[in-house]
């Protein structure tokens, strides 16, 4: 199989084990593939959630840059509304909820943002409409609002 399309996001963290622990727990990930980089020493890993050939590859720094903050984070679709509560709920327990659950209706949908341990930010969704979009490329397409 040869790789085509998007296939990684790559950032920086601290502590590959937290950074495991945290995107298994909040995005159902595993670890996939896993090396030190051979000039730096830098141990990178490959995540994955399994449902297509993509992966978030992250990166030991000491001094992590650029954080996805503000408007900037990954985004990942769960299985229903609850399960947005769910992890809204853990992420509040844990210090890690940046906002709290929003119903935009479509084709946004029910989502909810939370904040992994180096700051870069990890948005729950359900009802999303990505998929359509992809099926039909005129569903989004209307006039600018």
């Amino acid at each position: 199989m040869i790789d085509r399309g998007f296939t990684h996001v790559a950032f920086t963290i601290r502590d590959a084990d937290a950074s495991i622990d945290f995107y298994a727990r909040y995005g159902g990930f595993q670890l996939i593939h896993r090396r030190s980089d051979p000039d730096t020493g830098r141990r990178v890993l490959w995540l994955s959630d399994l449902t297509r050939p993509f992966a978030l590859v992250l990166i030991e720094d000491v001094d992590p840059a650029f954080p996805l903050a503000g408007s900037n984070h990954l985004g990942i679709g769960v299985r229903d509304r609850s399960e947005v509560d769910r992890l809204a709920a853990l992420a509040r327990d844990e210090g890690r909820l940046v906002l709290a659950p929003i119903d935009s209706g479509p084709p946004v949908g029910y989502w909810a943002i939370i904040r992994d341990p180096d700051g870069h930010q990890l948005e729950v969704s359900f009802g999303q409409e990505v998929a359509l979009a992809i099926e039909d490329p005129t569903i989004g397409l209307g006039p600018p609002r």
